[in-house]
C-alpha cells in the first residue's frame, strides 16, 4: 500500500518526470481535507459494530432464507463468519479512506474474494447487498455534521461510497 504522497513520487520517478502542478494541488487539497478524512474514519471505526450489526439485521430481514435451516448464515458458526467478513470489508474501507487510495482494499481484502466465495458456495449477491447496507449506514454516520470539522464533504463521501461500491462489485 502506498500513501498518496508516495504514490505520486513513485509514479513521477517511474516516468522520470517532476511532480506536476496538478499533482501538487491534489496533494495540497488532501492535506487541507485531512481533518475531515480523519473525522470520517474515526466515526466509522467508533460505530463499526453498529454498522455491521444493523446491516446484517437488515439483510437477514430482506433475505430470511440466509438464516433459515440450510441457509448460508444458518448456525452460529456461519453467522459469525458472515459478520466477520462484513467487519473485515468495513475495516479495509476505512484503511482506503484514511490513505485516500483503494490499493490496500483491493490487494489485501478484495483480490480473490469472489473466487473464494464461489468455491464456498456463498451467495455473492447477498454479500454485495450487505456491503451496500454498510455503505448507507457508514455514509449516514460519517456525513453527520455534528461535532466534526466543518466544510463540504461531498467529494469525501463520494470517495467513501466508491470504496464500498468496489467491494460490492468485487463480491457480487
Amino acid at each position: 500500500m502506498l500513501d498518496a504522497f508516495t504514490k505520486v513520487v513513485s509514479q513521477a520517478d517511474t516516468r522520470g518526470e517532476y511532480i506536476s502542478g496538478g499533482q501538487i494541488d491534489a496533494l495540497k487539497n488532501m492535506v487541507a481535507e485531512g481533518s475531515k478524512r480523519m473525522d470520517v474514519v474515526n466515526r466509522i471505526t467508533s460505530n463499526s459494530s453498529t454498522i455491521v450489526a444493523n446491516a446484517a439485521r437488515s439483510l437477514f430481514a430482506e433475505q430470511p432464507q440466509l438464516i433459515a435451516p440450510g441457509g448460508n448464515a444458518y448456525t452460529s458458526r456461519r453467522m459469525a463468519a458472515c459478520l466477520r467478513d462484513m467487519e473485515i470489508i468495513l475495516r479495509y474501507v476505512t484503511y482506503a479512506t484514511f490513505a485516500g487510495d483503494a490499493s490496500v482494499l483491493n490487494d489485501r481484502c478484495l483480490n480473490g474474494l469472489r473466487e473464494t466465495y464461489l468455491a464456498l458456495g456463498v451467495p455473492g449477491g447477498s454479500v454485495a447487498a450487505g456491503v451496500n447496507k454498510m455503505k448507507e449506514a457508514a455514509i449516514a454516520i460519517a456525513n453527520d455534521p455534528n461535532g466534526v470539522t466543518r466544510g463540504d464533504c461531498s467529494s469525501l463521501m463520494a470517495e467513501l461510497g466508491g470504496y464500498f461500491d468496489q467491494a460490492a462489485s468485487a463480491v457480487g
